[in-house]
């Protein structure tokens, strides 16, 4: 029996399983926190690995990584790293996002050209908020990475080139997933000079081995790992609620959104991955429950206690800022509160329903692409939540399905590199555990919910 082993390197953590390659039974498990914040240093993702990696990886014949998507690593022409990695959650360079958007013609222009429009999130934002600001480090950069790159290049020894995949070379805002190629003219425009960027390998291909011999797949983003760990089907819609909200989908095409709100990324097996990303996901439960004094089960009480709508009261959950719509100065605020409605229980329920609001105008966004909903899976650490299993079907108005509680984003990496290691045109089929049952929905009630939400959004922000 092989083994190989999969690794997510989230915002938060890292996170390894290690699986029978043929079946994809989880064997073994690890798992090291990540410092918090919006950016860190590379070596603390290292350390987390090998700490979680102890005594799991010494027998696996492939090993893959998955990492968060859109950070910005850059090195030296020594490859040490040249200042902290600024990760996708930070959102220092929204300005710099403006005026490139600006500088190339406008939000078309960017889709046209990479299937995207630069947020703060992405690297090339991050790329010329750096050349801007601290431009005696920028000196000295020689190449830039994605944090998955930079572990990839580790497991390697450091000895090879550095490699990324499409999906997340597709998250940079210079690569056009389209055309399978770099745009070294919009790297240039965002950084004012060249730098070295990582090959992009093909999508099962064996990039190096570890010093242990072991294969080492390309890795991809942590989104592309969930979708080829949960073996997406046509029609399914994955809701991932972590640290930040994803609503994505597998598809047979590129899409070009000019809105910006749909993001055209490519996928970890030369397919598509059309995504919408909100900032503020899982943590608005958790925030939500420290302020009405409670735990996260104790919210869930709560919230199932009041009735759908919480008698008018609505949270516009944007409480670092918003990615989708692009807010990054925003703040969260609660709308409609009365005397009478003023309630622990109506709070409770306004603050899932406000998350739940943002991801279901993702959907929408996604079916204006052409991209159907038959179904949605409900993954992530917020799926735990009994409020949100029992909400989401009305408010995101679709069937719900809740699969089996796993590591989709470290299964993903684990399908990948069992893929390089068999050598085969498909990645290996893996069973996950039954799903449960498929939540009923109500059109007519979820329909008044987001109305009422997207009433204050607009009167609020204007979007």
């Amino acid at each position: 029996m092989a083994l190989v082993a999969g690794i997510d390197s989230s915002t938060q953590s890292c996170k390894i399983v290690v699986c029978d390659s043929t079946t994809g039974k989880v064997l073994r498990e690890g798992r090291a926190p990540h410092p918090d914040g919006t950016e860190t240093d590379p070596a603390h993702w290292w350390s987390a690995l090998t700490t979680a990696s102890s005594g799991l990886l010494d027998d696996v014949s492939a090993v893959s990584v998955a990492g968060q998507q859109h950070g910005m690593v850059v090195v030296d022409e020594d490859g040490e790293v040249v200042r902290p990695a600024l990760l996708w959650n930070d959102s220092r360079s929204a300005g710099a996002a403006h005026d490139l958007v600006t500088e190339l013609g406008g939000p078309k222009a960017w889709t046209d050209a990479v299937g995207n429009v630069p947020v703060a999130s992405f690297t090339v934002s991050k790329l010329r908020w750096f050349a801007e600001y601290e431009p005696e480090l920028a000196a000295r950069a020689h190449g830039v990475m994605l944090p998955h790159d930079w572990l990839t290049w580790r497991l390697n020894g450091s000895r090879t080139e550095p490699t990324t995949d499409r999906g997340d070379a597709s998250g940079t805002g210079y690569w056009s997933p389209a055309d399978n190629t770099y745009r070294p003219d919009l790297l240039v425009r965002a950084f004012g000079r060249e730098l070295d960027v990582p090959r992009v390998a093909a999508p099962a291909e064996t990039v190096g081995h570890t010093p242990e011999g072991a294969v080492i797949a390309p890795g991809t983003g942590d989104n592309m790992g969930a979708a080829l760990g949960l073996g997406l089907r046509p029609g399914d819609v994955v809701v991932s609620l972590g640290t930040s909200g994803t609503v994505f989908a597998a598809h047979d095409r590129a899409v070009h959104d000019p809105s910006g709100a749909v993001c055209g990324f490519a996928d970890a097996t030369g397919g598509h991955l059309p995504l919408v990303c909100t900032l503020n996901a899982a943590r608005v439960l958790g925030s939500a429950a420290a302020m009405l004094g409670t735990d996260l089960a104790g919210l869930d009480h709560l919230a199932l206690g009041a009735r759908p709508g919480a008698e008018g009261v609505v949270l516009l959950p944007y409480l670092d800022g918003e990615r989708t719509p692009e807010l990054p100065d925003a703040a969260g605020s609660l709308h409609g509160l009365r005397r009478d409605n003023m309630a622990p229980a109506n709070i409770a329920r306004a603050a899932v329903e406000g998350m739940l609001c943002g991801l279901a105008d993702g959907l929408s966004a996604l079916a204006d692409q052409g991209v159907p909903t038959e179904r949605v899976l409900l993954v992530g650490g917020g799926a735990r939540s009994a409020a949100v299993r029992a909400i989401a079907p009305l408010v995101l108005a679709a069937p719900v399905v809740v699969p089996p509680a796993a590591e989709y984003v470290a299964l993903g990496a684990a399908r990948q590199a069992a893929w390089a290691l068999a050598g085969t045109t498909e990645p290996p089929t893996w069973t996950l555990g039954a799903p449960e049952e498929e939540s009923a929905h109500t059109p007519e009630v979820g329909a008044r919910v987001r109305e009422r939400y997207a009433e204050y959004r607009r009167a609020t922000h204007g979007v």
